[in-house]
């Protein structure tokens, strides 16, 4: 596939702000891009977009859900004082990057602003030391405090700036990258199962609330009742300063999650057909949670085994996210293959006490 289509296409999902309880924006392009690509599609009660492929089996039969986030992390409008804003954080964001930082203020009417601090020796003596707490950022609009009132209240969701830049022949980097970009091999997935048979069932899900709730997730698995769950999300990508035990290569491949949250046997039959179709990959210790849709997935019901694919990703939950379409490519190929290859009885080979040696 060309990594011209791959950026197209994750420029697509990358633009519309979608911040955690707010995804309206982004669940409508979603929808736009999977309408073509499976035989039903529709929104649950939270808000999450579910896509359903049926497949060629004859039924009953068993269900496979593709879990990759919507939401991003950002701000929220708190308090307003002589037309400033006053945040707070929506999602994990680390406040020594706001100030400066270009946003939107979505309220009547997308607003653009700068987050800004006051002089140094302005600040108490507490704040003047290392970077200057949220309680003290602004977000200025540039409006009179009148105009201010009428277009924005408290509750209005801040994004960052939306700025896509393509960085040399395999990087992309924007905000939202997290979870963008798994919802962009999400879609690539659902664009190379759309010529090939494939025996189960298959719900793409775009899920709603990862970054404060995991409700989405966890939501439309209760509705499906699947009988395996992917989660496809990002991790850290290594870069400078960054240690080498908790960072992945950029570009050199995906991860595959290894934990409590993560079966066993999937992970052995993952990294069996990773290293069958030459997809280099690492294994990604998880030895409590996730941090993932996954940490939710797998206790609904009676119990979801689940698998947890990941992207690395440098500069997390920051407005400068970096990633390589390459590994973007590769987590698809990896879950249509892993799709189209599952047979009626796979379902008999999942037991946990057989754990596999890795």
């Amino acid at each position: 596939m060309k990594t011209n289509h791959i950026s197209t296409l994750l420029k697509k999902l990358a633009s519309p702000p979608g911040l955690s309880g707010y995804e309206e924006s982004i669940a409508n392009e979603v929808e736009t891009l999977w309408q073509p690509l499976v035989d039903e599609i529709s929104r649950n009660r939270l808000g999450s977009v579910l896509g359903f492929r049926q497949g060629a089996a004859d039924p009953p039969r068993p269900r496979l859900m593709m879990v990759a986030h919507q939401d991003a992390i950002g701000l929220m409008v708190s308090g307003m004082r002589e037309g400033f804003l006053r945040l707070t954080e929506i999602g994990g964001i680390d406040h020594r990057i706001l100030p400066g930082q270009l946003v939107q203020v979505h309220g009547k009417r997308t607003l653009p602003a700068v987050i800004v601090q006051p002089p140094h020796f302005l600040l108490p003596p507490e704040a003047q030391e290392g970077s200057v707490p949220l309680s003290y950022l602004w977000a200025d609009t540039g409006l009179e405090e009148k105009e201010v009132q009428r277009l924005v209240q408290i509750g209005d969701p801040v994004s960052f700036g939306r700025n896509y830049i393509e960085l040399g022949s395999d990087l992309a980097c924007s905000p939202s990258m997290d979870n963008r970009a798994s919802l962009c091999a999400l879609t690539l997935c659902l664009q190379e199962l759309k010529g090939r048979r494939h025996a189960w069932d298959i719900w793409a899900v775009s899920s709603t609330q990862e970054e404060e709730t995991l409700g989405g997730a966890a939501t439309s698995a209760f509705q499906i009742r699947p009988d395996l769950a992917l989660v496809i999300d990002v991790t850290h990508a290594s870069g400078p300063g960054s240690p080498s035990h908790k960072t992945y290569p950029l570009g050199k491949g995906i991860t595959l999650g290894w934990g409590p949250t993560v079966h066993p046997r999937l992970y052995e039959i993952f990294k069996e057909l990773a290293q069958k179709l030459e997809i280099p990959f690492k294994m990604e210790p998880m030895p409590r949670y996730s941090g993932t849709d996954a940490d939710r997935l797998q206790t609904v019901a009676e119990g979801i085994p689940t698998m947890v694919i990941s992207i690395p990703l440098r500069y997390m939950h920051t407005p400068v996210e970096i990633v390589s379409l390459k590994d973007i490519q590769r987590a698809a190929r990896l879950l249509a293959e892993f799709a189209v290859g599952l047979e009626i009885d796979f379902m008999d080979k999942m037991k946990w006490d057989e754990t596999p040696k890795t």
